[in-house]
């Protein structure tokens, strides 16, 4: 399905998966507050009602939202993280905002460079979060200079002329181009 993706413009590709995001990340939740909602029904609503569940509960109804958003960015880590927000109740005023931007970032991340290149960015992270802000930055100033470089050259193209591409002198030189030989026609020659 990704090489799908890949073929669709990009920003069309982004929304594509945005869609997709949005509509996996918020079944998940979705089934997260069934559960929760079925488990209240059974023996397991005393456990829920209790204080320390109460407790946990609000410290993740308030400070979920940016685990939610930055699970996102995690590999494994995003099926439970919407699925504990659905759980604990979370509300879903705290919740779609966090599922809006971390969703965004997948889905971008995902339609470029793609999970793997951005998984060997974290690990390089959780190792050494100098090194990685390195990269990053090194990897800003290429963009700049190849985009400064691009506009300066006008935007061509970065396609070598081969062999077979100058015109011959059987056929016509686009305008503004002498033939190979750079000998102008003798129709031309009399008009310059």
């Amino acid at each position: 399905m990704m090489d799908w993706v890949q073929s669709l413009p990009l920003l069309q590709g982004i929304a594509l998966l945005y869609l997709v995001i949005w509509l996996r990340a918020g079944s998940t939740y979705a089934l997260g507050r069934a559960a929760r909602k079925a488990a209240n029904r059974g023996r397991i609503a005393a456990f829920l009602a209790s204080p320390r569940v109460a407790r946990a509960t609000k410290i993740v109804n308030r400070w979920g939202a940016p685990v939610v958003a930055l699970s996102f960015l995690t590999i494994g880590f995003q099926t439970a993280a919407n699925a504990a927000a659905g759980l604990t109740g979370m509300p879903l005023r705290r919740y779609l905002p966090a599922l809006a931007v971390g969703g965004l970032a997948w889905a971008v991340i995902y339609a470029t460079i793609g999970l793997v290149a951005f998984a060997a960015w974290f690990e390089l992270f959780l190792r050494s979060p100098w090194a990685a802000v390195a990269v990053l930055g090194l990897l800003v100033v290429l963009v700049a200079v190849l985009l400064r470089h691009r506009r300066r050259t006008g935007g061509g193209t970065l396609t070598p002329q081969g062999v077979g591409d100058e015109p011959t002198a059987s056929e016509p030189a686009p305008s503004g181009q002498l033939p190979a030989d750079h000998s102008r026609p003798a129709d031309q020659a009399s008009e310059g």
